[in-house]
């Protein structure tokens, strides 16, 4: 069983939330009765709020006329909020079971929210392509304030039984205080560095040192920090999720796919008939398991000592991308087959090709102009090493091919200018050492997966991401845009050179005309004021 905080509503607010929450007691819950839009809002806040989505929904929805939720309240009555559901669930049952088709289960889905999970545990969550997922963010939000009388990080129970629960807990307490501090230092240090300007609200000046404190600070952030989580899937997507979840190796993740799968049969039980059948989804779980664990015998006989390498290294590439890249342009718009175009555009010089490939970009208007789907015939795989923080970032990018290795204190880490600025150097490299030392006995005891928990974000993570140029254009221009955090720009930046100077592919590099390589100092500003005009303009 997974340790959490009980979050305390009186008589009058489980009332309210009962009618629109599957429980007001979890940290797995699941939305009902609301309008979607209502819903989206609902976690679209989740990003920059300490509070969690129940606690929201009383202090800032409720009221609010414009929401409607008073009128659908009045409307419910006393009633089971789930009688309606379940009713529409006999439909779904024998439709299912009907057609017997899979496909079915892509057609219904869900709102959920997981409260209180690791960030270790985000990243598993957010692994499926087919779901959409907002989780809360270390660049909006100090993390100094305790949650049921601790810091926000999560206790694993493999820790929690073990002789080594003291030394994880008194280490984590001084990580969060370092951070608290050095946070509060650096906000101060920027204050004083970017003095109020008039014509910015103090809306925007608050936001903009907030986020360049926060940026710097969450290095000493552990792995093991709490986060929120927002999902919505279809059944067939939770089901692929929570199948994955039951053979993971950690206890949390495990805990996690069990309170998952309470809350979504309250709303979507015929999609999730299979997943604790025996001869079904726990079959598919086993599976899973035994892969993982042959390859990882296999793993612990190879050479664990790697060569030096840079922080972006592009392993594989297609030679002839811009040729079949030009083939694909033409495809649609020609009648010959596609091997004989690839023999036409070979024969073009670089310059036709190029020029075949800037009629395929276009004149963009801006980044979200995206080239059609033959910028997809090539691919690009890279090989990277960067702090885990940034990996965060990048790893959301699903539609890419990303895996990733176990966080460990192996490969380094980031130590950010501003915090020698404040004098924070030496404490830095202090909780970097005392997180080695502890991550080094931990996966002694227990594995390396479990000591992945007290690994600060500044640590380096070894991960290969695989991408068609289609991705790259929106990977790379996103993320290098002056808004974004200096060390996924960096990464992104590399990740541009690599495919213009190591494949050498310039047609497709210069056609990137988005990516920006400015230098920035205050990295949210613009953004900021781009909001307030907003704000402004919405009255």
């Amino acid at each position: 069983m997974v340790e959490y905080f009980r979050e305390p509503f009186d008589p009058e607010e489980i009332a309210v939330l009962s009618r629109f929450f599957t429980n007001t007691d979890r940290p797995v819950f699941a939305l009902i009765n609301l309008p979607e839009v209502v819903k989206g809002a609902l976690f679209a806040r989740y990003s920059r709020t300490h509070k969690s989505v129940r606690r929201l929904f009383l202090d800032e929805f409720v009221a609010d006329p414009e929401t409607g939720i008073g009128h659908i309240a009045a409307g419910l009555g006393d009633d089971d909020p789930l009688v309606n559901l379940r009713r529409a669930e006999q439909l779904y049952d024998r439709v299912f079971f009907e057609y017997g088709d899979d496909s079915v289960a892509q057609l219904g889905g869900a709102h959920l929210a997981v409260e209180q999970a690791s960030n270790l545990l985000t990243k598993v969550l957010e692994w499926g392509r087919l779901a959409a997922y907002l989780e809360q963010s270390t660049r909006y939000i100090y993390y100094d304030e305790p949650l049921g009388g601790r810091y926000r990080y999560h206790l694993p129970a493999e820790v929690d039984q073990s002789d080594l629960r003291a030394e994880y807990v008194d280490y984590m307490e001084d990580l969060f205080g370092v951070y608290s501090r050095l946070v509060a230092d650096l906000t101060d240090h920027f204050r004083r560095r970017f003095p109020f300007q008039e014509g910015d609200s103090k809306m925007v000046y608050n936001a903009t040192i907030r986020a360049k404190a926060c940026d710097t600070a969450r290095g000493l952030l552990p792995a093991a920090t709490l986060s929120n989580v927002g999902m919505y899937a279809t059944g067939q997507a939770y089901e692929m999720c929570l199948i994955r979840m039951q053979a993971h190796a950690l206890g949390e993740v495990r805990a996690y796919a069990e309170m998952m799968l309470e809350e979504l049969r309250k709303v979507i039980p015929s999609f999730l008939r299979r997943v604790d059948l025996p001869d079904r989804g726990v079959r598919w779980s086993d599976y899973l398991a035994a892969t993982a664990a042959g390859l990882q015998s296999i793993a612990d006989g190879l050479p664990d000592v790697p060569a030096p390498r840079p922080r972006v290294t592009l392993v594989d590439w297609d030679p002839e991308a811009e040729s079949k890249l030009a083939a694909a342009a033409l495809y649609a718009v020609s009648e010959l087959p596609d091997d004989q175009l690839l023999e036409v555009t070979r024969r073009m010089t670089d310059a036709e090709r190029a020029q075949v490939i800037s009629a395929l970009v276009g004149d963009r208007g801006n980044r979200r102009h995206k080239p059609g789907r033959a910028m997809e015939r090539s691919y690009y795989r890279f090989d990277v090493l960067c702090d885990y923080g940034a990996f965060r970032d990048l790893q959301r990018h699903r539609m890419m091919t990303v895996e990733w290795q176990r966080l460990t204190t192996q490969h380094g880490y980031d130590l950010p200018d501003e915090v020698g600025e404040v004098g924070g150097e030496q404490v830095w490299r202090e909780a970097m050492a005392q997180a080695a030392d502890l991550a080094e006995r931990i996966g002694g005891r227990l594995g390396a997966d479990v000591a992945q928990y007290v690994v600060p974000f500044a640590f380096n993570i070894r991960f290969v991401m695989e991408m068609n140029a289609r991705q790259a254009f929106h990977l790379i221009e996103l993320r290098t845009q002056p808004a974004g955090h200096a060390s996924y720009r960096r990464v992104c930046l590399d990740l541009h050179a690599a495919i213009r100077d190591v494949a050498g592919h310039r047609a497709i590099a210069d056609a990137m005309s988005y990516v920006d390589d400015s230098g920035v100092e205050w990295e949210r500003l613009e953004a900021e004021r781009r909001a307030e005009r907003r704000r402004v303009g919405a009255g």
